[in-house]
């Protein structure tokens, strides 16, 4: 068996790639990536004139449209279903009234950026909610990159979606998310004075709350088993206090330029510099919602565009 192990062994490792062959991995990786993107801008400007199509059947037919997206979210996939606890659910099943999706900076030609994603909620209000007093909750997650030079000379990379937290102004005693999205947006708009995000009290604030939330999540779990806890161990609706990172437009827009001036290379056959992944720490103590890239990337694909099947789902397993 070890001269079988070892004989592995050596087949694995000489196989290993050459450097020109790892380049051109790296170069077909990329132009995967970028047939990807242009297939999401053509893709997204086509589907513009369907949507809204879909849109005026649902608001012309009033038995539909009165439980629409309720029924779409009792049927959506495990991807965004797994986040929704029972209280969510509540909410959600007796207050949600429409849903609306938009790759926001894209524009009617296809141009600019169509990884970004706006999510538009919006809601019974007055005595039909009795959780929150918000007709609409807009929801902007900016796709952004970032590219830095360390101290010993490599570049790292950043990409993803970032956002700024957004407020629910909730009814007495009602707050899902147990004061925790409060302490985000409290956070979010004192640093808008410019200071030193950890020297800010609420940056305190919101890490304490944080581990004090971690802390009773398995203990109240064990003793409610009615209202089991989500992957990232609180409420739906603190989806809405992700941010991702910090990274601005301005920053984003010079590392898309080093991006396509290394790809260029790439297809010329120059040698480019190895890039790292930059491990995401801005706010790995103060993310109230670690999974919130994940559940709009999967709103975004996987509900939103399938919202009729969805629909209709519901309906064949009642049956």
């Amino acid at each position: 068996m070890a001269e079988e192990g070892n004989s592995l062994l050596d087949r694995l490792q000489a196989s290993e790639p050459t450097e020109a062959q790892l380049k051109k991995m790296s170069l077909l990786e990329e132009k995967r990536s970028r047939i990807g993107l242009e297939s999401l801008r053509d893709s997204t400007v086509k589907m513009r004139d369907w949507y809204n199509e879909r849109d005026a059947f649902i608001n012309e037919n009033d038995e539909i449209k009165e439980n629409f997206w309720v029924r779409v979210f009792a049927s959506a996939p495990s991807e965004i279903d797994q986040y929704i606890m029972t209280p969510d659910a509540a909410a959600l099943g007796s207050t949600l009234k429409n849903l609306k999706v938009e790759r926001f900076e894209l524009n009617e030609q296809g141009q600019g950026e169509p990884r970004s994603i706006r999510l538009t909620f919006e809601f019974r209000t007055g005595e039909e909610n009795p959780f929150f007093e918000n007709d609409k909750l807009v929801k902007e997650l900016f796709w952004r990159q970032r590219s830095l030079k360390t101290a010993d000379g490599k570049t790292k990379c950043w990409e993803g979606l970032v956002s700024e937290p957004v407020r629910i102004q909730w009814k007495e005693d009602m707050d899902l998310t147990k004061g925790l999205l409060d302490a985000a947006c409290d956070l979010a708009e004192a640093e808008k004075g410019g200071k030193d995000r950890k020297k800010l009290p609420e940056y305190e604030k919101l890490k304490d709350k944080i581990v004090e939330l971690e802390t009773t999540a398995d203990q109240e779990e064990d003793e409610d088993d009615e209202f089991p806890l989500g992957p990232v161990g609180t409420s739906f609706f603190a989806f809405f206090g992700y941010r991702g990172n910090d990274v601005s437009a301005e920053e984003s827009e010079v590392a898309t330029k080093k991006a396509d001036d290394r790809f260029a290379k790439l297809s010329a056959g120059e040698s480019v510099d190895a890039e790292d992944a930059e491990e995401d720490e801005e706010f790995e103590d103060i993310e109230v919602f670690p999974d919130g890239e994940q559940l709009a990337i999967a709103i975004a694909d996987d509900l939103w565009p399938h919202a009729l099947e969805l629909f209709s789902k519901l309906f064949t397993m009642i049956v």
